[in-house]
């Protein structure tokens, strides 16, 4: 920024707000904006378009890249692109600006979302585009009087509503555990409370409505199950997956929110929905997240999951029960107006009115005939 602004360009800083910064960071970050030579500093309030647009269907859709990792970072970036891009077109800038480097996805991210987005702009990324390191932006900074906005420079946080995430150093090595200063959020599992606590989660239409009683929806509702999953170590994990780039990739991430709503949405679906349909949501579920994570959320494919996802939740509606103890999540109990269980008439494995003994024994016959006829083919096979 400071370049431009050396160079006699007329810059504004935007920053989008997706859960990382509460007041005083903010005023931090414009501080630090004008030191670098911006005329203007905007920041945007981004929490509710991310829930609404985003975070609702990965809830939905029960998203966890590699089964562990909930896409804290992938979802913030198209919010935040969509956003400064708006700005900018509000403002008449046509020449935007970010800090990616060319060795991650975000770089994909943003240049994607924003070309569909404000295809007329040009696009800069000044560190991708000139190759800068790490260090030669941290010693650029400092002849400025300016260091990093975090105090280990060589790890890379990312930090939001839907979770936090930690790159550099051990997390290069795939063999390398990830040091304490990786989980900047959550008390370590170990000095948890060991009583634990007990958690009641409301859901309607797939989404969360009211945390231990309390109504609270939207981003506050996830805002408020991070403060609880927080002092109880939930969330850590680490995920090792495909780039966009078709490099691997490593992050150390902490998703305390996440860790919390998506186990209770998933038991609360079992009771509610048909096997078919939890079977189909598995499968959209990670195809999504695949969209998401690989910079495609714009392709109309999404929009077509989203109406499936939409519809399977209509009743997805009740109340779950969960324990929350040093850095584990149990669900222990569910509820729910549409539970099928309490209309089966039966109880699993002691007795029924829906069908009898002779009707169990010839449905056992005929399901177990596709794979009679394999064992007799075999067995005739082999002459046996």
């Amino acid at each position: 920024m400071a370049r431009f602004a050396e160079a006699g360009h007329e810059t504004t800083a935007i920053s989008v707000n997706c859960g990382a910064w509460d007041a005083e960071g903010l005023d931090a970050l414009a501080r630090h904006a004008r030191r670098l030579g911006a005329v203007d500093h905007v920041a945007l309030e981004g929490r509710d378009a991310l829930f609404e647009d985003h975070l609702a269907w990965l809830i939905r859709g029960n998203v966890l890249r590699g089964q562990v990792y909930p896409l804290c970072v992938g979802v913030e970036r198209v919010v935040q692109a969509r956003l400064f891009a708006e700005e900018a077109a509000r403002r008449g800038i046509d020449t935007l600006i970010h800090g990616s480097t060319g060795a991650g996805n975000d770089q994909i991210r943003f240049d994607t979302a924003i070309r569909t987005l404000a295809p007329s702009a040009k696009v800069l990324a000044p560190i991708r585009d000139e190759a800068l390191t790490r260090e030669e932006t941290s010693a650029w900074l400092a002849t400025r009087g300016l260091g990093p906005m975090q105090a280990d420079a060589a790890v890379s946080i990312n930090s939001g509503l839907w979770g936090t995430t930690a790159g550099g150093r051990e997390t290069h090595d795939a063999w390398a555990a990830p040091s304490p200063s990786s989980f900047t959020t959550t008390v370590d599992p170990r000095e948890a409370p060991d009583q634990g606590e007990e958690v009641v989660l409301s859901f309607d239409q797939g989404l969360p409505t009211a945390v231990a009683g309390e109504t609270v929806g939207g981003w506050r509702a996830i805002a408020r199950l991070s403060e609880i999953g927080k002092r109880h170590g939930l969330g850590r994990g680490v995920h090792l997956g495909d780039t966009i780039l078709g490099i691997k990739g490593r992050v150390a991430f902490e998703a305390p929110a996440a860790a919390i709503v998506l186990p209770a949405h998933r038991e609360l679906e079992k009771l509610v929905l048909s096997s078919a349909q939890r079977f189909w949501k598995d499968h959209l579920g990670e195809l999504y997240g695949q969209l998401v994570h690989e910079a495609r959320y714009h392709d109309p494919l999404a929009r077509d999951i989203e109406a499936f996802l939409a519809s399977s939740q209509q009743r997805v509606r009740g109340d779950v029960r969960l324990t929350l103890r040093q850095g584990t999540v149990s669900v222990t109990g569910v509820r729910s107006p549409w539970s099928m269980m309490d209309v089966q008439q039966t109880a699993y494995g002691e007795k029924t009115a829906l069908w009898t003994g002779d009707d169990a024994r010839g449905f056992a016959r005929i399901h177990g005939t596709a794979q009679w006829l394999a064992a007799a083919a075999h067995a005739k096979a082999n002459g046996s």
